[in-house]
């Protein structure tokens, strides 16, 4: 296994990533899982343990950072947008295909929290995709709303919809972002204040890794809704959800799979969200992908998209 620093473009802007090249190679090429991290996340940060593993199975793998995070070029910096993250996932699809010694057609996706959404979203418009791996996954920005008023009233939404129209009016008038923590302890004014995810969080971090988002983010969280994409999903799809999950309602998740129908494969976990990262149930959950990729992405398998034909 190698790991070589690239990067590629991704509407002008460049984008910097890893390619960590299988240890064997496969006939026709091989297939390669891309990657990228949830809401602030950047490679660095608890995606390796994953990565390294993929390519130790014999999958390549292209992690990258998003436009205005981590190594890569582009602003505002530390901008969580659904728009433009999306934009950069086809784009290092696009680097995929063109990888030397990648099969071009098994492309597999991988996300989690935010970018386990933005995958089925990606899949669902690019119907080359070959399979999907959606961890913790955060699919419906409505229920995240109605969530987060559960857990600290609508006093709490108030104030991060404060926050997000103050960043907006200064770069209306061109100022610098207002940033808010992306964790922080209860009661803070971070976008994910349960307890422990601060601690979760930096326990695990990269070098590049902030802990700080433009504000604005939080206007459109309830705009985030990859839900509205599932039964357009053309390929197999692991989803993976933590019963205890604290952070993306597990409910919501369960309710995209079954909209997926017979693509998607449901697999609970007594897990929080960010328990996914380290330790056991790192181990248990990478267990369960190393299975449905091994599976999938033979070049032989189509039973899913058998099905998907008489589907539709």
């Amino acid at each position: 296994m190698k790991k070589n620093e690239i990067s590629f473009t991704s509407h002008g802007v460049r984008c910097a990533a890893w390619h960590l090249t299988a240890g064997r190679d496969t006939a026709g090429g091989r297939p390669c899982v891309v990657m990228a991290h949830g809401f602030g996340g950047t490679r660095d940060t608890g995606l390796l343990g994953y990565a390294e593993s993929f390519a130790d199975a014999g999958f390549d793998v292209l992690v990258f950072d998003y436009r205005g995070f981590g190594d890569s070029e582009g602003t505002p910096r530390q901008d969580v947008s659904v728009r433009r993250q999306r934009e950069d996932y086809h784009a290092a699809i696009a680097a995929a295909r063109h990888l030397p010694g990648v099969d071009p057609d098994r492309i597999a996706l991988w996300g989690t929290s935010y970018s386990g959404g933005h995958a089925i979203a990606v899949a669902a418009q690019d119907r080359r995709i070959a399979a999907i791996i959606s961890l913790t996954p955060a699919t419906d920005g409505l229920a995240t709303l109605a969530h987060l008023v559960r857990q600290g009233g609508v006093g709490r939404l108030a104030r991060a919809a404060g926050h997000g129209l103050l960043d907006v009016a200064r770069a209306l008038v061109k100022l610098s972002p207002h940033h808010v923590p992306i964790v922080g302890q209860p009661g803070s004014a971070a976008m994910m204040s349960t307890p422990g995810a601060e601690e979760a969080c930096l326990s695990m971090a990269g070098p590049t890794w902030r802990n700080e988002v433009c504000a604005r983010t939080a206007l459109e969280v309830g705009l985030n809704r990859p839900t509205t994409f599932a039964r357009r999903v053309p390929c197999p799809m692991l989803m993976q959800v933590g019963t205890n999950d604290r952070v993306a309602p597990p409910d919501a998740a369960r309710r995209t799979a079954a909209k997926a129908g017979q693509l998607a494969q449901l697999r609970e976990y007594p897990v929080d969200h960010f328990d996914v990262y380290q330790g056991p149930f790192q181990q248990r959950v990478l267990a369960d992908q190393l299975d449905f990729l091994t599976r999938v992405l033979d070049p032989s398998y189509t039973g899913a998209r058998v099905r998907y034909r008489e589907v539709i």
